[in-house]
């Protein structure tokens, strides 16, 4: 299964992550770019060997969530710390109850992916109040000052590379991002993930601007009108939820008319494949070959690897979760050995009451043609994987 990937190449990087202090080199990085991620640099006391970490994870309804989890747990279970692993089921009082209990409990670390970045004050004012260092994982927790660290993806960078698949898949430019030799214009649909998930706001501005010069110029048109974030959100997330909006989006612009879809930004894999399925019953066609409009995506879910495998999907942007987890433990253990973890960003991610210090990892488009050599030949997902469309 993906999670025992997960948990292999974590816990390899977990015993390496007490070297990392000294050496230099932060868990989350490849070897090609390495710098210090962890330091004594003046923390709170060390915690006595064998303390206890709560992780609070969203939902167990992705494969992605449920990776990360096992993978934060595994790392940190292999430097010899407790862990209280929890998934909140996308549910905000059962993920606020979940803390509360970790912080009864005695933790002395949290690792907490939000399912809202702004429905956990209580919580963080209690574990402020006990000296809980805080790590915000993936989603960055907004307006408390009570937010240590924040481990994550470049996500404007993320959205800037989910629109240039667009503009890859249409034409427009190449994989080298060089011009292409399409000239448009090209009718589009936009896709954003839930308001409530801080990184949706990062995705949709980075993709947007991006789009926004080639739909000032006519290249790109969005024929529904239907351009801001509150028109184009998905509430959760929901697979289902997009499907709709698709559906509706289809009735409403397309269905009667002379109007051609061309391609759709969508900001998550989940929601790739409920366009897909939208358009497909629709009668767009079953492949970008035969007239399925270009559908862009993220985080590399092993059902949409396979379509992109199989000319489906056009692309999907790959974080290495690996590295996430990893980064989240190293920064922990930095808390609890009386020091703090060095950020990469001290700039960008304001949550609204202070810049909270942040280690940024990097990631990459995947297309059909470079499956191979991101994801099989890093051990991300196998080739019979990719093939069948399932983990293993």
């Amino acid at each position: 299964m993906m999670v025992k990937k997960f948990l292999i190449g974590v816990a390899s990087a977990g015993m390496a992550l007490t070297l990392a202090a000294c050496a230099g080199g932060g868990a989350g990085e490849s070897s090609d770019d390495a710098s210090s991620t962890s330091g004594a640099t003046g923390g709170s006391e060390p915690v006595a060997e064998g303390g206890l970490v709560g992780v609070a994870m969203p939902t167990q309804t992705s494969e992605r969530w449920i990776a990360d989890g096992e993978a934060v747990e595994s790392g940190l279970m292999e430097l010899g710390y407790e862990v209280d692993l929890q998934f909140a089921n996308d549910d905000i009082p059962t993920q606020a109850n979940q803390i509360d209990q970790m912080i009864t409990n005695g933790a002395d670390a949290l690792i907490i992916a939000s399912i809202d970045g702004t429905a956990l004050a209580s919580q963080l004012a209690a574990a402020a109040a006990a000296d809980i260092p805080v790590i915000a994982y993936d989603r960055l927790i907004r307006d408390s000052e009570n937010v240590d660290f924040y481990v994550t993806f470049d996500n404007y960078n993320v959205g800037v590379q989910q629109a240039t698949s667009l503009l890859v898949g249409l034409g427009l430019l190449n994989q080298d991002g060089s011009e292409g030799d399409a000239t448009g214009p090209f009718n589009i649909e936009l896709f954003a993930g839930s308001l409530d998930d801080n990184n949706a706001h990062f995705f949709y501005a980075g993709a947007m601007d991006t789009l926004q010069p080639y739909i000032d110029e006519g290249t790109l048109t969005v024929p529904s009108g239907q351009t801001d974030i509150e028109q184009t959100n998905i509430l959760r997330w929901q697979q289902e939820t997009a499907q709709k909006r698709m559906e509706d989006l289809l009735t409403s612009t397309y269905t009667g008319t002379d109007t051609e879809l061309h391609g759709v930004l969508s900001p998550y894999d989940g929601l790739s494949r409920g366009i897909i399925t939208a358009l497909q019953n629709a009668g767009f066609g079953t492949t970008v070959a035969d007239g399925l409009p270009v559908v862009t995506g993220q985080d590399a879910e092993i059902a949409s690897v396979k379509l992109i495998a199989d000319g489906t999907q056009f692309a999907t942007i790959f974080k290495d979760t690996r590295k996430l987890a990893a980064q989240a433990i190293t920064a922990t253990d930095a808390y609890l050995a009386g020091g703090e973890p060095e950020a990469n960003d001290t700039e960008t991610y304001d949550n609204g009451v202070k810049v909270v210090p942040s280690y940024l990892l990097e990631s990459d488009i995947v297309y059909a043609d470079n499956i191979q050599s991101l994801l099989v030949d890093s051990g991300y997902w196998t080739e019979a994987e990719v093939e069948s469309g399932v983990a293993e």
